[in-house]
């Protein structure tokens, strides 16, 4: 798998198929269980297709009785679980294990109820991100997080990577958009955090959950936070002459105190690429392009825009348009939201990284990946949730050509790498999942990791849900939790043990 090193398969397990499909059958009959291998290979891998792996076998539970048994049944078992959505990851999150059983949410596709008067929507997890705003538009709400997937996207893969958007700069990621779930722990348990209500006292497991990435639990139920649309909603494009001033612009106009509904930019190839996609109408002769939205009441609106444009004089700006209806303001987002796979016109493959920096820092950031696509004879396009720094360049590369996605994998650890070094993070909304595993000693002290593998172990102290993910080095809970003793005395005596 391109040298990406996943843990061991246990052939006794392997060993145990048989027995392990008979009891999974025993609980999900029918269809739900799959074993043939044709069948299994539409499991093989998730959006990140450099990695693949057949999973030892696929249950499909519709209930969450049946995710408790089926959970329950593999830790007696000792066996491994993956859990998946719609697969759109593109960390490489949901990449089977040959000794485990892949556990498929896709089911679980219903709106369970929708309360207006507290503003939520009660879903299942297999419910598509867009399903929840077309099924509340009637009554002038949507669900703000909008990943470029959002048409395919679910809103339990969404909980794992805590997802964003082009509309997360002002209205904030999945974590500020949920406010319960339901969950499965691997040894059965169902478990209810959070809720209708405000936020509740003590831990913030919620907060945990949103972004676990499948190894804390199973979600089978989520209460999202419904918005009443802005009265009113226009959108800017701006370009520039270079990269560094788009960049620039950016930081001027939040530093301004202006926070824009979305604030997206795109480099040359970026543009191009969309505009021969959807012929969103954006300028051929600049080097960036900016989409500001501005949303509110009109007149707040009307004086904003002519902020922005003002700033983007200041800094540069060769282009300026404001979208004068709603269809050509969606055209201008779906020109943005049509980026990735226009991208794939113009390359046999690419590569989709996301890291996050400050603001100040994207074009110092900009011209080292441009230095960096030389070095490597790669071409790069890039996308940016700019307003909150999340970059995705796009590499573009070559798999039938030896080499070129060693080179590519390469080129994007360096960028992550780069994140990191200007004070920024490794994820913004995809995930560590196995592209960033190895990764995340740049971003985290040991002692850090060791941490983070505590809370690991609160949950699942065999290890059994999604091994190989997120972390470098995995401990075994008891190698975390034992204690150190030195002459035959234990460290700090005076203080209270349980």
């Amino acid at each position: 798998m391109a040298g990406m090193k996943m843990p061991a398969p246990d052939s006794g397990v392997i060993a145990r198929r048989r027995e392990i499909v008979d009891r999974l059958r025993a609980i999900v009959p029918g269809e739900g269980v799959i074993v043939d291998e044709n069948e299994l290979r539409a499991y093989e891998c998730d959006g990140l297709t450099a990695y693949r792996q057949l999973p030892l076998v696929v249950v499909l539970p519709s209930t969450t009785e049946q995710v408790s048994r089926v959970l329950k049944t593999c830790k007696e078992m000792g066996v491994k679980v993956v859990p998946r959505g719609a697969g759109t990851s593109l960390s490489g999150g949901a990449l089977p294990l040959e000794d485990g059983v892949l556990l498929g949410m896709g089911k679980f596709n219903r709106i369970l109820e929708v309360d207006f008067d507290n503003r939520c929507a009660v879903v299942q997890p297999g419910v598509t991100n867009l399903g929840i705003s077309n099924a509340v538009a009637h009554a002038g709400f949507y669900y703000a997080p909008d990943p470029s997937s959002q048409i395919a996207c679910t809103i339990g893969g969404n909980v794992a990577e805590n997802s964003g958007g082009v509309h997360c700069l002002k209205y904030g990621l999945t974590t500020n958009n949920v406010m319960g779930v339901e969950m499965v722990l691997m040894d059965g348990t169902i478990l209810r955090l959070g809720g209708k209500h405000l936020d509740q006292g003590g831990y913030d497991l919620l907060g945990i959950i949103t972004g676990s990435e499948g190894l804390l639990g199973v979600v089978t139920e989520v209460t999202v936070r419904l918005l009443k649309k802005p009265a009113t909603a226009r959108a800017v494009l701006l370009g520039f002459p270079t990269n560094e001033q788009g960049g620039d612009c950016v930081a001027a106009i939040i530093g301004a105190g202006i926070i824009p509904g979305g604030m997206e930019m795109m480099d040359k190839p970026a543009i191009h690429a969309a505009e021969a996609f959807v012929h969103a109408g954006y300028p051929l002769d600049v080097e960036s392009l900016l989409i500001v939205e501005l949303d509110g009441p009109a007149a707040e609106v009307d004086h904003l825009i002519g902020r922005v444009e003002a700033i983007a004089g200041q800094h540069g700006a060769c282009y300026s348009r404001v979208s004068r209806s709603e269809e050509e303001r969606l055209v201008v987002w779906a020109g943005r939201k049509a980026a990735f796979p226009a991208v794939g016109r113009i390359s046999p493959d690419y590569y989709c990284m996301d890291g996050t920096i400050p603001r100040k820092a994207l074009p110092l950031v900009l011209q080292r990946m441009q230095e960096m696509a030389e070095r490597y004879s790669l071409r790069v396009a890039n996308v940016f949730h700019a307003g909150d720094g999340n970059l995705h360049p796009l590499i573009l590369y070559d798999a039938n050509i030896p080499g070129e996605l060693e080179r590519a994998e390469l080129f994007g650890a360096d960028i992550l790498k780069l994140c990191v070094e200007v004070g920024g993070v490794l994820t913004g909304e995809h995930g560590v999942g196995v592209e960033k595993r190895d990764l995340m000693t740049h971003q985290f002290t040991e002692t850090d990791l060791e941490q983070q593998q505590r809370v690991k172990c609160a949950f699942d102290p065999d290890g059994l849900l999604n091994p190989g993910k997120v972390f470098p080095v995995l401990h075994r809970c008891a190698e975390l939790g034992r204690m150190h003793i030195s002459g035959g005395k234990l460290p700090f005596p005076d203080i209270p043990r349980f």
